[in-house]
């Protein structure tokens, strides 16, 4: 929210895409799990790797930096995260493609990759059965998943504040827990499988910092639900809601292998 009362500027490419370039200026969490995340795959340096939801590209960068010899192939569904990675990751050339896709659908690989690596994307998806069986078919066997995103628990703060404020609405978000989603990866062709919870909160200063942070990522969509003159008062209320600038996050990790 800027000192004018103004949320981030709303999508120009279609309902329910992301400010990109807000988000890129905020998403500093993210990419610090993305470089915790990243240390679990076990890379020799000339491998292809999926960046399933690459975002703007800043953990994707990262993994370019693990692949001297490598190749990213960097995924989203969102044509304007992918704008704001061609711009970050224009100077690797061919080292990186970057694919306009949803994972919910056969994902158009050419050739299976050596792995796939995701932070902060699959909780955006609902159907985590379909997911994970996109996932297997474009993995090599013996491929490696490394994935971390929200699990169960996460943001129980903000929505039970939802929830005070008269808003049942629970967002587009599953929040798996270890044990289920051990159960899919297991049915969809994975093995050595291991999942696990782990509180991730962190503390925004108050204010505009912590007002766009909550519109331009938790109430995105939610925003979209509104009339455009109730949406700064909306946020607003939200963070005077919660009795810290504090946002509760539990991120679920994956590790597994294609069988």
């Amino acid at each position: 929210m800027s000192q004018k009362g103004r949320l981030p500027a709303m999508s120009t490419t279609g309902r329910g895409d992301w400010d990109a370039a807000t988000y890129d200026r905020i998403s500093d969490p993210q990419a610090r799990w993305g470089s915790e995340v990243l240390g679990r795959l076990a890379l020799a340096g000339d491998e292809v790797v999926l960046d399933a939801g690459c975002g703007t590209g800043r953990v994707t960068e990262q993994v370019l930096a693990r692949l001297p010899r490598g190749r990213v192939i960097g995924l989203d569904v969102s044509p304007a995260m992918l704008i704001e990675a061609a711009r970050r990751l224009a100077p690797y050339g061919p080292r990186v493609r970057l694919v306009c896709a949803d994972l919910l659908q056969p994902l158009p690989l050419a050739r299976p990759v050596d792995a796939v690596f995701s932070t902060a994307t699959f909780h955006w998806i609902t159907d985590h059965d379909t997911l994970f069986r996109n996932l297997a078919a474009v993995l090599r066997p013996g491929g490696q998943l490394v994935a971390q995103c929200g699990g169960a628990g996460n943001i129980a703060r903000v929505l039970e504040a939802l929830r005070r404020l008269g808003h049942d609405w629970t967002g587009p978000w599953l929040f798996a827990t270890p044990e289920e989603t051990a159960q899919r990866l297991k049915a969809t062709g994975f093995v050595d499988i291991q999942t696990w919870l782990q509180p991730a909160p962190i503390t925004l200063p108050p204010g505009e910092p912590f007002e766009t942070y909550l519109a331009t990522v938790i109430l995105r969509l939610h925003l979209e639900r509104l009339r455009p003159e109730e949406r700064v008062g909306f946020v607003k209320t939200v963070a005077a809601a919660l009795p810290e600038c504090t946002i509760d996050y539990v991120r679920l990790n994956i590790v597994a292998r294609r069988a």
